[in-house]
């Protein structure tokens, strides 16, 4: 399987979301609220309150059709454990969404997700066990559960089957656009939101990831769909190598449209995936450039795929993709690393390398000259964005990396981002 990049470019960031609203409606079964509220941090003297956007997807009735992937990090969040008891449960009706706060490791962040999940529930009916809950923001510390419980009627009342926009606005942390996907199989839609900008290197699925469907697919069929589309879009990408504490993609079906067929919704949820994937990529953190890198000739899928992460996560890399720098030693650099570190066994002499269709290293040397120098950085600089105005998807250029092991006829592609000022900036005043 291969995901189906279709990333989009847009003139103006009110451009951009009229063509979100556009896609944002949601598929039959399912509504959608989002509210604000203010909190002061149990944890910091802050000088004023601080914003959350408490967010909710709900289903008109239990579905036993729902599928999720985890992040594996070590410390896992409150509602990444409380997910892993969900998904061997036997339905699901929703989830509850919390930004500004990742509730990880907080010392009862399980009792304060599993209270506000009953009181949302009785609110709207149900059971606190059939919903997941989700948390982004600073780690450390302890969700505001009084201020939360008190904009739950609220929350119910913002509640309408129109749009997923103000939900995919209400996760957002550091992102600065909303991201939303959609795609048809047959008459069935699926439907997907994401945030996530930092703390990008997903080993499962990706930041926070909903995908919402009417497809009447069975849960064994849906679950195993999920896992490799999943494998292929939000599992190749990265930002900035560190995989998060509170990676979560929930995919939930209400059931409620034929679909012509398991391939016409493979399809649909690859679209889906690899263009919400891309979109993360794009609005990372400071990001300058996008950076796709295509391995191929590899003995096996994983050592493409590892390959292209270790070229897209060198700082030197990063740095000189931001500086649009056709430092082409570098990347060789990266591969090396990987290639002996690893103990692959590849003939030097086996390898191309190309930057933006320009071949640059072959039968173990670098063919390189000023022409070819000043094309590259044309390449380059034509993929680039403004990192501090990065409002909107203003074009879906990227700088392309292409290799060739010699080695095999596995292949994998990876997306990245560069290392900019805006990055180191965003992540040293995060909290001050």
């Amino acid at each position: 399987m291969k995901p189906k990049i279709s990333s989009e470019c847009y003139a103006s960031e009110a451009e951009y979301i009229n063509a979100l609203e556009r896609r944002a409606g949601l598929p039959a079964g399912f509504s959608a609220g989002s509210v604000e509220l203010s909190f002061q941090p149990y944890e910091i003297n802050a000088p004023k309150p601080r914003v959350m956007r408490l967010s909710a997807i709900v289903l008109d009735e239990p579905t036993g059709l729902f599928a999720g992937s985890l992040t594996q990090n070590a410390f896992p969040g409150a509602p990444v454990t409380i997910a892993r008891r969900r998904l061997e449960g036997e339905t699901l009706r929703g989830v509850l969404v919390n930004n500004s706060i990742a509730n990880v490791c907080a010392r009862s962040g399980e009792k304060d997700a599993e209270e506000l999940l009953d009181a949302f529930a009785a609110r709207i009916g149900g059971s606190g066990r059939e919903f997941l809950c989700a948390s982004t923001g600073v780690i450390g510390w302890r969700l505001p559960v009084p201020e939360m419980k008190a904009a739950l009627p609220s929350l119910k009342k913002s509640l309408q089957t129109a749009t997923i926009l103000d939900v995919a606005r209400g996760i957002m942390t550091t992102d600065l656009f909303p991201k939303v996907r959609a795609a048809m199989a047959g008459e069935a839609k699926v439907l997907a939101i994401a945030k996530g900008a930092g703390m990008i290197e997903p080993n499962m699925a990706t930041m926070l990831v909903f995908i919402l469907t009417d497809a009447d697919v069975d849960r064994e069929t849906l679950r195993r769909l999920h896992r490799e589309a999943v494998a292929v879009s939000f599992n190749r990408i990265s930002v900035d190598s560190d995989q998060s504490t509170s990676d979560m993609a929930i995919l939930l079906s209400s059931g409620k449209k034929k679909v012509p067929g398991e391939d016409s919704f493979r399809e649909a949820l690859l679209s889906v995936y690899g263009a919400l994937a891309e979109d993360v990529v794009r609005n990372g953190e400071g990001t300058g450039h996008v950076i796709r890198t295509v391995v191929r000739g590899a003995a096996d899928t994983r050592t493409a795929e590892a390959l292209g992460k270790a070229i897209i996560n060198s700082p030197l890399v990063k740095t000189a993709a931001f500086g649009n720098d056709p430092n082409v030693g570098r990347i060789i650099m990266a591969a090396g690393d990987f290639l002996g570190t690893s103990k692959t066994n590849v003939d030097p002499g086996s390898i191309t390398v190309s930057i933006g269709g320009h071949l640059v290293f072959e039968k173990g040397s670098f063919s390189l000259d000023a022409d070819k120098e000043a094309q590259i950085f044309n390449h380059m600089k034509e993929a680039q964005l403004d990192p501090d105005n990065n409002r909107y998807p203003a074009h879906d250029r990227r700088i392309e990396i292409e290799l060739d092991l010699g080695a095999g006829e596995a292949s994998a592609a990876v997306l990245g981002s560069d290392l900019s000022y805006g990055y180191v900036r965003e992540n040293a005043d995060y909290r001050t």
